[in-house]
C-alpha cells in the first residue's frame, strides 16, 4: 500500500519571526509582508530613550533620518496607539500605514508599511495590526541578544549612568484589564539615581519608585543595589514592609548610611482596590478622583540605608475605579525656580489637570515636559522620574 502523502503546512509569521536571526528580523518582517499583503517596503521606527522622535533601524552604526514621536502620521500612530493610513504627497498609488509596536502596554515604537492604494482596506489593516503585535513581541526578545535594536533607540551616546539605569527598568509601560502604567524618566541620556519598577500576579501588583541619593555613577550603583534587594525580598515572598527593611540592610551594610535611596513601596490587591504603602523617602503620591487632585499624605519614613535595621511600618488607603495615582521624585516635586518657587507648588497640580484625559504614557511625558517649559531649560539639572497608574479595578464573578 503506498503511504499517503500529506502536503507541508505553511509556516505561520509568528514562526517564521521566531526563527529569524536577531538581527535579520525587519528583513524576515519585509519579506513576509511582501508575500502575504503585497507590501512595497516595511520600515522599523523605535522611540528613542527620551521619547522625542521615532528613529528608523537600519545597518549600523547608523540610522536613517529620525521622525517626530509625537507629530505626523507616524507618531500619531504612537501617541494613539492605533493604526494610521498615511497618503504620501504626490502619490496615488501607494498608501503607508503605520502600526504601533506595543508589548503588555509598553511602548517600543511605529512598524510603517508601504503597500499599493488599493490595498489598504479594514480587513487587511487588522491583519497588519496583529503582525506588528507579533513582530513587538519578538523585536524585545532579540533585544536579549543584540545591540541593534538598543542601539538604534539613541540620538546620542548615554552616560554609563544612563546604561546602568535603563537596563535596569522593567520598560516603560505595563497593562492589563486591572489597571494601565505609563512612566518617563528626565534626562533620559545621563539619568542616574532614579528608578521604578514593578512586578504583577494573579491578583496583586507591586510598584516601587527609587530615587537613589547623589549623581552620576554613584548615584546609578546605589539604586541598582536598592533595586536589586526588593527585587530579591519581594521574589522570596516576603511582605512590603519587610521588603523595605531587607533592602534598607542591604543597603547599609554597604555604604554605613553615608548613601541611601528614597523608596515609594506600593502594593495593589486587584481583586479589591486595597493599597499597602511604604514611604521611605522622598517620592510623593497624587490621586486624581474626578476632576480632583490630591497629594495622598504617607508617614514620612526614614530612607533606605540610613541608619542600620530600620523598621518599616505599612499604611493603607484605597483606590476605586477611574482612580489615577501619579508618583513623582524629588527631581519633580522638589525642583525650585530662581525665586525658591518649587514646581510642585505652583506647577504640578496644573499639569495634572491638564492632562487628565490623556493615556497614562502621555500624562508621565506631559508632566517632564511641564517641569522642563516651567524652568526654561532644554535638560534637567537633576533626574526626574514620574510613574502614572490608571486604575480600572477588577470585575469578580464569585
Amino acid at each position: 500500500m503506498d503511504a499517503v502523502k500529506t502536503s507541508e503546512p505553511v509556516p505561520s509569521a509568528e514562526s517564521r519571526l521566531r526563527a529569524a536571526a536577531p538581527h535579520e528580523l525587519i528583513d524576515t518582517a519585509r519579506r513576509l509582508l511582501t508575500d502575504r499583503v503585497g507590501a512595497q517596503d516595511a520600515t522599523l521606527l523605535l522611540a528613542d530613550y527620551a521619547l522625542s522622535v521615532l528613529q528608523p533601524v537600519t545597518r549600523l552604526p547608523y540610522t536613517a533620518d529620525p521622525v517626530p514621536a509625537h507629530d505626523g502620521p507616524a507618531g500619531r500612530a504612537f501617541i494613539s496607539q492605533t493604526p494610521v493610513v498615511e497618503v504620501p504627497a504626490g502619490s496615488t498609488s501607494t498608501h503607508v500605514v503605520h502600526l504601533p509596536l506595543t508589548v503588555r502596554g509598553d511602548r517600543l515604537g511605529v512598524l510603517s508599511v508601504r503597500l499599493p492604494s488599493g490595498a489598504t482596506d479594514p480587513a487587511t489593516v487588522l491583519r497588519l495590526t496583529d503582525f506588528a503585535t507579533a513582530f513587538a513581541h519578538e523585536v524585545t526578545t532579540a533585544g536579549r541578544d543584540t545591540d541593534l535594536y538598543l542601539q538604534a533607540r539613541r540620538t546620542r551616546r548615554l552616560t554609563l549612568a544612563a546604561e546602568m539605569q535603563w537596563q535596569l527598568l522593567p520598560g516603560r509601560g505595563c497593562a492589563r484589564d486591572e489597571y494601565v502604567i505609563g512612566a518617563h524618566l528626565e534626562p533620559a541620556y545621563t539619568i542616574g539615581g532614579d528608578n521604578f519598577d514593578w512586578s504583577t500576579g494573579a491578583d496583586h501588583l507591586t510598584l516601587t519608585v527609587t530615587d537613589g541619593m547623589g549623581q552620576g555613577i554613584d548615584a546609578s550603583l546605589l539604586t541598582s543595589l536598592a533595586v536589586g534587594a526588593l527585587r530579591n525580598a519581594r521574589r522570596a515572598g516576603i511582605g512590603l514592609s519587610d521588603q523595605a527593611c531587607l533592602a534598607d540592610q542591604a543597603l547599609f551594610a554597604q555604604y554605613g548610611g553615608k548613601m541611601y535611596a528614597s523608596t515609594l513601596l506600593l502594593g495593589f490587591d486587584l481583586n479589591t482596590g486595597a493599597v499597602r504603602a511604604v514611604d521611605a523617602g522622598s517620592p510623593q503620591l497624587y490621586r486624581q478622583r474626578g476632576d480632583t487632585v490630591e497629594q495622598i499624605e504617607l508617614e514620612a519614613q526614614l530612607p533606605l540605608g540610613m541608619f542600620e535595621e530600620t523598621l518599616y511600618d505599612e499604611q493603607t488607603f484605597q483606590v476605586e475605579p477611574g482612580d489615577r495615582l501619579i508618583v513623582v521624585s524629588s527631581g519633580v516635586h522638589g525642583a525650585r525656580d530662581a525665586d525658591g518657587g518649587s514646581f510642585g507648588q505652583q506647577a504640578l497640580r496644573q499639569t495634572l489637570s491638564a492632562t487628565r484625559r490623556e493615556p497614562p504614557h502621555e500624562a508621565a511625558r506631559a508632566i517632564v515636559s511641564g517641569l522642563i517649559e516651567h524652568f526654561g531649560s532644554k535638560e534637567l539639572a537633576a533626574d526626574a522620574a514620574v510613574v502614572c497608574l490608571d486604575w480600572n479595578g477588577r470585575d469578580v464573578v464569585r
